[in-house]
Formats: structure tokens, sequence, C-alpha cells
């Protein structure tokens, strides 16, 4: 399946659009410094790892709106202290002036996290991302206790990269998340890339009742060649039906969108699947009008 096509796919399945949980938009000068680091891939990540939708902003959301996407967050992370409140401003600031987006945040270990991200919250923000590996810590961070009770008291979804793809860092895996859940267990928490590489280990913090997985990059044929998702998880995922939601990495993925969807289909896991992770779940996580209808 090539771009043109998904419009027809999601109409085939008589979905109004996309909803994808797993957007970056970026201040420029981040997302350059962004896509200089996956220019450098083969050396970081023993592959290279062109970017397909290396454009400006308005091309990327004029290709986000002719594949259908409806909603989407711009995720931001920072990756050292004192960048996460100027990256919130400028993600509520970007969501106000873009249609389909809806306002995103960010946080890091420091002293005025709790501030920051009630702050946030306050102000409308209906998801957060964290980078574990990128930021280089450890979510069990006491200074960042009272974000993961806030988050969770106000039932805010946070798209958390914890897995250990496509490198391992001092913090990843399934571990360090899993106790921030325990001490947290109503959190929303998104587990992104499906928790690749360690999907069983992921798959099973699903026993906590708000806990999803997005699908972000997993199960393409790129990310196959890497980190393979094991067949025997397949009808696990079936059976989550209500916690695999739709993730993309637009726009810094190495394939045209349409991939994604492709993988999904190739499960074989029934249309009913397809429409719950590509348009229900991600509704009802960000709260969208109508979200409980279907």
């Amino acid at each position: 399946m090539r771009d043109a096509e998904v419009p027809a796919w999601w109409r085939r399945l008589q979905l109004d659009g996309l909803v994808d949980v797993h957007v970056h938009f970026l201040p420029d000068r981040v997302m350059n410094a962004v896509w200089a680091y996956f220019d450098q891939a083969g050396e970081h990540y023993g592959t290279e790892w062109p970017i397909t939708y290396r454009t400006s902003v308005e091309e990327r959301l004029k290709t986000l709106d002719a594949l259908g996407v409806r909603a989407f967050p711009a995720l931001v992370y920072p990756h050292k202290p004192g960048m996460a409140s100027s990256l919130n401003e400028w993600a509520r600031d970007f969501a106000a002036v873009t249609p389909g987006c809806v306002s995103s945040g960010t946080f890091f270990p420091e002293p005025s996290a709790a501030d920051y991200v009630r702050e946030a919250l306050e102000l409308g923000t209906r998801i957060f991302k964290v980078h574990v590996q990128v930021g280089d810590y450890d979510p069990r961070s006491d200074e960042l206790d009272e974000v993961w009770g806030q988050l969770s008291e106000a039932g805010v979804p946070v798209v958390v990269h914890c897995g250990s793809g496509p490198i391992r860092g001092r913090h990843t895996g399934p571990g360090p998340m899993g106790e921030v859940l325990r001490r947290h267990p109503r959190l929303t928490a998104v587990i992104a890339h499906l928790g690749m590489p360690e999907y069983a280990e992921h798959l099973a913090l699903t026993s906590y009742p708000n806990v999803h997985l997005d699908t972000t990059m997993a199960l393409t044929p790129f990310t196959e060649a890497m980190m393979p998702f094991p067949r025997e998880l397949i009808p696990r995922l079936g059976e989550l039906q209500d916690r695999i939601v739709l993730g993309s990495d637009f726009p810094n993925i190495p394939y045209e969108y349409a991939v994604q969807l492709e993988a999904l289909e190739a499960l074989d896991l029934g249309d009913d699947w397809l429409r719950s992770v590509c348009w229900d779940n991600g509704a009802r996580l960000l709260g969208l009008a109508g979200a409980a209808e279907r």
C-alpha cells in the first residue's frame, strides 16, 4: 500500500479518518538536531534511517491531512534539564493554531517539574511524552513522583518510550516503568513502540487498568529486520483490542506512512480490531468529542 491509497483504506473500515497518538512536531532548531542525529543512524543503530517526510512544517501538515489523520499531538521531549517548560509552551501555541493538533507536553526530572506540569494541565494539555533513553534518566526519580501522581489523578495519558529499542539506555526496559506503575497503578501510560524489543514484558503491564501500547514502527519490515515481534504474541494483541492504539512516529520514519497500516492489517485480527486501534482508542485517550459513540 502507498500513501495515496490510505484514505480508501480507512473508508473501507467505515472510519472518518485516523487518530495517531505518536506524531512529532518540534521547534525548527530541535527538529533539525533530531534529523542530524538520524543522518548518523548507521553509526548509532547500525542501519540507515532516511527521513521520509523531511519537509517544511506546512508540507508535513498537508501530508497528514491528505492521509486523513484527523487528530494528533505534536509530541515534544527534552534531553536535558531546563528545556521542558519552554517546549510545553511551544507545543501549546502550535496546537492552538493547527487544526487537528491536540495540545501536548513533556517533563524532565528537575525541581520545577511538578509546577510546570500542573500549569500545563490547567492550560488544557491532553497528552504528554517522555523518552527515557534520550533523556537518560530514571523514571522512578523522586522529582517525578508528584508528576506521575498528577497525571494519574487527571487521567491524562503519557506516551512513554521506555523500551530498549532501537538502542538500550541506562534506565530502559520494563523494570523502571513497572515500578512507577506499582506506585501509581491508575496512570494512563501509553508504552511506545509496543515496548520493543521487550514486547512480552511490556504487554504484561496491561495488568494495570489504564496501560495502553502504541504501534509506532512496530511490525513494519524495517523494525522486523532488527527487533521482530514474536508471532506467538499476536493473539495477545487481539485480546488487547481496547488497549492498542495507532502511533506512527511521523515524520521521522524511513518508509511511507502506509507501511504502518499495512503491517497492522497483515496481523489478520479483523476489521473491528483495526477500527479500535486506528480510531476509537486514540479518540478516547485524547478526549475527542464523540469518542464513546462507536
